[in-house]
């Protein structure tokens, strides 16, 4: 049964069974790996009050293949990023970044730019500062370190260049711009998407983690990439992005 060391971010810690917890973790040589903590409900256990989301851990489990559920042995707390339970939209920010992760990776298939930009989103998160941005801008950014990048240097549907039709809308279905003739055709559910909202994205998924602060949306800019990159996300993975409330239940 091999044994698998890694350092990661926790997703999810949910219930299992009478006592135990399955535990998911994306870290940055495996991507997303789950593990058993068996015990980890009793009042006495040794993993004590380590396997919350959210936190940086080192962590060793026996897996006997990429595709059956480990064991974990062992989970050392190396960072808790305590403050982000500290605020309520501060915590709401957090659970979109782990919850994106999770919908969008699948099981040991590691993704280093996408693991960066986790640990990156989650130490970016203050009180006091506009979360919600900070966890819009890593959507936009994350999409990039997938399959799932929305396009639009041309149109989804012709593939006209966007630079002889200017994009007017954007095709969740599709995954990205449409210009105006296919628009008018209709393509099923389009969003209005004005030319600085798409220079926005484009900039957030180009930018390292580190220069996204710089960007800032406000008015209509800020809610047509809200509404587009929510209903992006519906139509890749079918499932929204939760609120707190939705999230802790």
């Amino acid at each position: 049964m091999p044994l698998i060391r890694a350092r990661g971010i926790i997703l999810r810690s949910q219930k299992w069974g009478d006592a135990d917890r399955i535990v998911t973790v994306y870290s940055l040589n495996f991507g997303k790996i789950r593990g058993v903590a068996r015990g980890a409900r009793r009042m006495k256990t040794r993993f004590g009050g380590v396997l919350e989301p959210f936190g940086l851990v080192d962590l060793t489990l026996f897996q006997k293949t990429p595709e059956a559920l480990g064991q974990i042995s062992q989970i050392d707390l190396v960072t808790s990023y305590s403050s982000i339970r500290e605020d309520l939209t501060v915590m709401t920010a957090a659970a979109r970044m782990v919850k994106m992760v999770e919908a969008i990776s699948v099981d040991r298939d590691p993704n280093p730019g996408m693991y960066a930009a986790l640990v990156h989103g989650l130490e970016s998160l203050r009180p006091g500062a506009d979360v919600a941005l900070s966890a819009l801008l890593f959507q936009i950014h994350v999409l990039g370190h997938t399959g799932f990048r929305p396009q639009f240097d041309s149109c989804t549907e012709c593939g006209q260049l966007a630079q002889q039709h200017i994009p007017q809308w954007f095709s969740p279905r599709l995954g990205g711009v449409v210009c105006h003739d296919c628009g008018q055709r209709g393509v099923g559910r389009m969003l209005s998407l004005s030319k600085g909202s798409v220079a926005f994205i484009e900039q957030a998924r180009r930018l390292s983690m580190p220069h996204l602060s710089r960007l800032k949306a406000i008015g209509s800019v800020r809610l047509e990439v809200e509404t587009a990159m929510e209903a992006y996300f519906y139509a890749v993975v079918g499932k929204t992005l939760p609120t707190f409330e939705q999230w802790v239940t």
